[in-house]
């Protein structure tokens, strides 16, 4: 597939076999990031584990110091006594048995679920079509909990997830292009230094293969990933 101009032109400032440290990496990704509008800097990190194996799994969160850039919807499912706390917080959407009718009902518009232990039972239900799109509330990603006004500040505060997928990879975002360059540097060393505190005991070998900085549009830029 040919890649435009744009492309072109970005891959030209780019040293292929050149491993970035971050202070570099995230002045060049700001420099090759051309696209008319405001593109999304993203980590990939490819993990020296075999994600078939459960003790081998690579998941958490993380709140990024500045923020990611974009600003989450939040639907809370909980009980009339907890809404209040939940609007209070600044959750976008609270409710119950009505939210749970209305998503079954093929309605999507939230990007994190959160929800309270006693409703699990009821958005169990929703396993089928919140699970392939990664919505699904997980305790250990604190989406599950008591404590609604934790959970919503953190997400609106920029709390990203990570996980290692099938192929033992993590894709996850840092921030904007139109970031400071020390705000976003700020971002990727958080996120990379909870990857790297996030090693399973039963991972062998290297744990970092490989770290790349991209934006949405241009091309990937390698990490030196001893700098963090």
């Amino acid at each position: 597939m040919k890649k435009g101009k744009k492309y072109q032109d970005s891959l030209k400032l780019i040293d292929r076999a050149k491993q970035y440290d971050p202070d570099e990496a995230v002045a060049l990704v700001k420099q090759t990031a051309k696209a008319k509008f405001d593109e999304t800097v993203e980590l990939h990190v490819r993990l020296g584990v075999d994600p078939r194996h459960a003790d081998q799994q690579v998941r958490g969160t993380v709140v990024l110091p500045n923020g990611t850039g974009k600003t989450k919807t939040v639907l809370v499912i909980c009980k009339a006594d907890k809404a209040k706390e939940a609007e209070a917080a600044g959750a976008d959407f609270v409710g119950a048995e009505d939210m749970i009718a209305k998503i079954q009902g093929g309605w999507f518009g939230f990007d994190v679920v959160v929800a309270t232990p006693d409703m699990m039972g009821m958005v169990g239900r929703l396993g089928r079509v919140l699970g392939p799109k990664g919505l699904m509330p997980n305790p250990k990603t604190g989406t599950v909990t008591m404590d609604l006004t934790k959970a919503i500040n953190e997400i609106k505060a920029g709390k990203v997830e990570y996980r290692v997928d099938k192929t033992a990879i993590i894709h996850c975002p840092v921030g904007k292009a139109s970031f400071e360059a020390g705000k976003l540097e700020e971002n990727l060393r958080t996120l990379m230094e909870a990857i790297i505190k996030a090693k399973p005991a039963a991972a062998k070998g290297t744990y970092i293969r490989s770290a790349t900085l991209t934006s949405t549009m241009s091309p990937a830029i390698k990490l030196n990933s001893l700098k963090f």
